[in-house]
């Protein structure tokens, strides 16, 4: 193989592309019910956006200790932030809508400026991971510049962030299964 990459090798890095694929559709539906269910309680928001970036930071930090991930510890920080939030977010469902916000923004911003840094880091998909970091780093702007902003809109700019991601998600696990399939033939 190119690179350096052997069979073996290949397989070890693509044996998680389910998990990636589970996270992608979670991330969808969690997108679709917040979008469709904006006047739901703002609990439900809250749990529903926790379990996802709790998820979301679970998955960083087991990528982070891959000898594949580039910027392993900056991955960390994202997955322990990230599971944070989360947890915080299911425990605690905050009662105002300025807090779930902050929140949810800051997490926006966060992955947004990992996912700017990988688009320049690695030219593969460069482009997608351009666009998704813009978008989340305007969404995660506009609700921490905005903290009082309304719940449709805040579940408008995050069930968007949220499919956005899914997809993005479904596709990069797409991607490892059919390498990890031509790596096994």
């Amino acid at each position: 193989m190119t690179n350096g990459f052997t069979n073996a090798g290949l397989r070890e890095w693509t044996w998680g592309w389910w998990l990636l694929v589970l996270v992608g559709v979670l991330s969808v539906v969690a997108g679709v019910i917040i979008l469709f269910k904006p006047s739901d309680s703002l609990a439900t928001l809250a749990v529903i956006a926790g379990i996802f970036v709790l998820i979301d930071g679970i998955m960083e930090l087991i990528a982070s200790f891959s000898r594949q991930t580039q910027n392993r510890g900056l991955v960390a920080l994202l997955g322990v932030l990230s599971a944070i939030v989360g947890i915080l977010l299911i425990r605690h469902p905050i009662a105002g809508v300025v807090a779930i916000a902050l929140f949810i923004g800051i997490w926006l911003v966060a992955v947004g400026v990992v996912r700017l840094a990988v688009a320049f880091e690695d030219p593969r998909n460069r482009t997608w991971n351009l666009v998704v970091a813009g978008l989340e780093l305007i969404a995660g702007i506009v609700i921490v510049a905005s903290p009082d902003i309304g719940l449709t809109t805040l579940a408008l700019l995050v069930g968007i962030s949220f499919i956005i991601n899914g997809i993005g998600l479904l596709a990069l696990g797409r991607s490892l299964h059919a390498l990890g399939q031509a790596a096994a033939a």
